[in-house]
């Protein structure tokens, strides 16, 4: 029976690669002259984007986004935290989501089960696994998930016939 998998991952490579080019571009801008401004990983998905003013936060920021954007990572797995402002210093904690979570993977499950068609699904841990007699039903159930907007970076693998 053909199957898939429905994943949201991040390719951590390039994510490392978006924030290193991030970090050159900030220490390149003539605005961030003599500026204490940089991004500094937190843990495995989190990041500090700390400067001296809000104004630069934000604009570090759209640095960011305009990186990942250019090395084909989704911005719906970006989650910003908090501004925290102190004497002189400015951070904001961005997170990076990955995985599908059991609430997500229900609410999938829930639209393909909406949209009656004629496959099965299956919660396996952080993906959610479809199966079916035709691959045409699948091709649909791709193209359902698709169009919906889940506030998740979707990836389908593990295509099997």
């Amino acid at each position: 029976m053909p199957s898939f998998d429905v994943v949201s991952e991040l390719d951590k490579h390039q994510l490392t690669n978006a924030v290193d080019q991030s970090n050159r571009v900030v220490g390149n801008r003539f605005d961030f002259k003599g500026v204490e401004a940089r991004y500094v990983w937190q843990g495995d998905l989190s990041l500090s984007v700390q400067a001296e003013a809000e104004f630069q936060v934000r604009q570090m920021l759209d640095i960011l986004t305009a990186e990942l954007v250019r090395k084909n990572i989704d911005l719906a797995s970006l989650e910003e935290g908090k501004l925290e402002e102190a004497h002189r210093a400015c951070r904001l904690a961005v997170t990076f989501k990955e995985g599908v979570d059991s609430d997500s993977a229900k609410k999938i499950v829930k639209q393909i089960k909406d949209a009656k068609l004629k496959v099965q699904t299956q919660i396996q841990g952080d993906q959610v696994r479809v199966t079916g007699k035709k691959r045409d039903d699948l091709q649909q159930v791709i193209a359902l998930l698709k169009s919906a907007d889940l506030g998740l970076p979707l990836q389908f693998i593990n295509f099997r016939d």
